[in-house]
């Protein structure tokens, strides 16, 4: 009988420990936020100011851990968020690609989308450049010279959305570059070096040669601030509107009120002088973009694509 009595005792205190565990108040240890791309791009920089905060508000260590693809964009950087624990622990810091191509180019850890969104954050100032001595000025140029010469385009990746759009864009205005080859950094050294004659790229990455480059063009449907004079694509082919964003996704067995304490910081975050302060310095627009609208945002984005898609397979 005291044996029993001893057992069941045991027994107790140790289903009274797994509940006391299975209770604990999220977050008691380090965050991760998965950025999968090399640091210093404005994803990375606002990334890092959330981590901070996030650290500050809850008392956690967090960490901003950059895994770059080699060549496979964002893509293996979020397979690891994905093989994560779904509990908040590990979060992502993703482009419009992961959740509209991902699940469309044969990744099984990427289909079904394993994602849910927290929420935006960023659309990034996103352009078409080449060298300052380039023998054209825009689009148009580039169009005509390429009638005759081999143009090399540089990218982050074909199958992801400003490579499609500018691929696409070449398309409607009747020209195709002669060769083309993924980056996983592409700034003013790309263009100095000639390893590239014209590449697409965030400005932030461009900032520091803008006086010496030429933007051709840029990605989304507003003018970029700091380049007024340089046309949309979507002014050049309308078809061809599509944003570029970046936002917080977790795996979607995150449990909501995990979800909520991350998006209460990172709302705050975006809304504080020194991200908006970045803004004003880089042209992006940073923002706060509530999950339910990212999810109609991703909707939409995947139907633009498939028809940049149909357009590129005539």
């Amino acid at each position: 009988m005291l044996k029993f009595t001893k057992s069941v005792t045991a027994m107790a205190l140790a289903l009274v420990a797994v509940a006391g565990a299975a209770q604990a108040e999220y977050p008691e240890k380090p965050v991760e936020f998965v950025v999968p791309w090399p640091p210093g791009d404005l994803e990375d920089v606002l990334t890092r100011m959330i981590a901070e905060d996030f650290s500050d508000a809850y008392g956690v260590p967090t960490a901003v851990v950059n895994k770059p693809g080699g060549g496979g964009g964002p893509f293996p950087g979020a397979i690891e968020v994905a093989n994560a624990p779904a509990d908040g622990y590990t979060i992502g810091s993703f482009i419009i690609a992961i959740p509209v191509v991902g699940p469309q180019i044969g990744i099984p850890e990427l289909n079904p989308d394993p994602f849910v969104p927290l929420g935006n954050f960023l659309t990034y100032p996103f352009v078409i450049a080449a060298g300052g001595d380039a023998p054209y000025d825009d689009m148009a140029g580039l169009a005509a010279h390429a009638q005759d010469n081999d143009v090399v385009l540089g990218h982050f990746g074909a199958p992801l959305v400003p490579t499609q759009v500018t691929f696409g864009l070449a398309k409607e205005m009747g020209f195709s570059y002669g060769s083309d080859a993924a980056f996983d950094m592409l700034d003013c050294n790309s263009l100095a070096s000639g390893d590239v004659d014209v590449m697409n790229t965030t400005l932030q990455l461009i900032l520091p040669c803008l006086d010496d480059v030429k933007v051709l063009a840029s990605i989304g449907a507003e003018r970029i601030a700091l380049t007024p004079d340089t046309p949309t694509v979507s002014e050049l082919a309308p078809s061809l509107d599509v944003a570029l964003w970046n936002g917080l996704f977790v795996h979607a067995d995150t449990p909501q009120d995990v979800r909520d304490k991350i998006i209460a910081v990172a709302e705050k975050t975006m809304m504080s002088e020194r991200a908006q302060q970045l803004a004003a310095e880089t042209g992006a627009l940073v923002y706060w973009q509530p999950a339910d609208e990212v999810v109609m945002q991703i909707e939409k984005d995947i139907a633009t694509m498939a028809g940049i898609e149909a357009m590129l397979a005539e």
